[in-house]
């Protein structure tokens, strides 16, 4: 593995009595990345982050964190990985700066080094003044800031994140979402959602997970490239249905198309084009020669969902 990678994952299969819950998957994480792992519940994420923690033994096939095997040295792996699994397992009868502190010799720091890495991951995530109360009667925000600041401690190459946002409301969210992005800074980010929106505003690369399998991995754009295929251009003109259908059967970068009456003189032009062409500035020309008047002229972007439920569907039988 060269020193650009972070994680290596070969092939990789776990099964359970009766189920296999991931398949046979390979991918690397570069060092510095965010990346996501994306899918519904029982996808397999959480299987792959617990074997790639050294929670749990493969079936079949190799995992490697900073060149180092996670079955044959996983107590090497465990001192470069934080971890933070999806249900957040703190002790709600101790205060934040004690238990920062108590996980910080669990990692193998010292009494000194405890003190002041507790100090420091408690200002990183807002704890500061939080840091004489018990665990158990914070909020749900502010404990998902003490699982990421347990994570963060004993100062990790490697932050794995399991459903980190959920059952937060929509300003924790964003809190913890600015927190995670921060992170990359200094460290590679492997972070599990089912949650679309998030993947996109957090990851620079995604991961997409299904039946325990990896259907996609890419970044949002390249993914966006994708499935420009099947990309429309949505332009509305002041012309005549006529007039229309017989330039756009003229352009043959124009596959299909479908014209419906807008408000007033304007015409509703669905474009298909050919190979996921961008035909806006060829169209805009179109309507400058004609003298046509131009109200709207835009390409449609595939959500995020978009893609997952196209890369997820199940192949249709011819």
């Amino acid at each position: 593995m060269d020193n650009g990678t972070m994680i290596e994952v070969v092939n990789l299969t776990r099964r359970f009595a009766g189920r296999t819950a991931v398949r046979d998957i390979s991918f690397t994480v570069n060092r510095g990345e965010i990346v996501g792992l994306l899918g519904p519940n029982g996808a397999g994420k959480s299987t792959t982050m617990r074997i790639l923690s050294c929670f749990l033994p493969a079936t079949s096939g190799t995992a490697r964190v900073a060149g180092l095997d996670v079955f044959r040295d996983s107590q090497e792996v465990r001192r470069r990985i934080g971890y933070m699994p999806e249900n957040n397992p703190l002790h709600p009868e101790m205060r934040v700066r004690e238990y920062l502190k108590f996980r910080g010799r669990l990692k193998g720091l010292g009494l000194r080094q405890s003190r002041e890495r507790a100090t420091v991951v408690m200002e990183q995530f807002g704890l500061t003044e939080v840091s004489k109360r018990i665990i158990g009667q914070l909020s749900k925000g502010y404990k998902q800031r003490v699982g990421l600041a347990d994570a963060l401690v004993h100062e990790p190459e490697l932050i794995i994140l399991d459903e980190p946002t959920i059952g937060l409301d929509p300003h924790q969210i964003r809190s913890v979402r600015q927190l995670i992005k921060s992170l990359a800074e200094k460290h590679t980010v492997l972070i599990s959602t089912h949650i679309l929106p998030e993947a996109e505003m957090t990851c620079n690369r995604m991961l997409i997970m299904f039946d325990g399998r990896i259907l996609a991995a890419d970044t949002p754009e390249n993914l966006q490239k994708v499935m420009a295929g099947n990309s429309q251009i949505v332009v509305e003109i002041a012309a005549s249905v006529a007039e229309l259908e017989a330039c756009w059967t003229q352009v043959a970068e124009i596959q299909n198309f479908n014209i419906s009456a807008a408000d007033g003189q304007f015409q509703r032009c669905a474009l298909t084009p050919r190979d996921g062409l961008d035909l806006r500035p060829q169209i805009f020309l179109l309507a400058k020669e004609r003298g046509w008047l131009l109200r709207e002229l835009t390409r449609n972007r595939h959500s995020l969902e978009d893609i997952y439920l196209q890369v997820t569907r199940p192949d249709e039988e011819a």
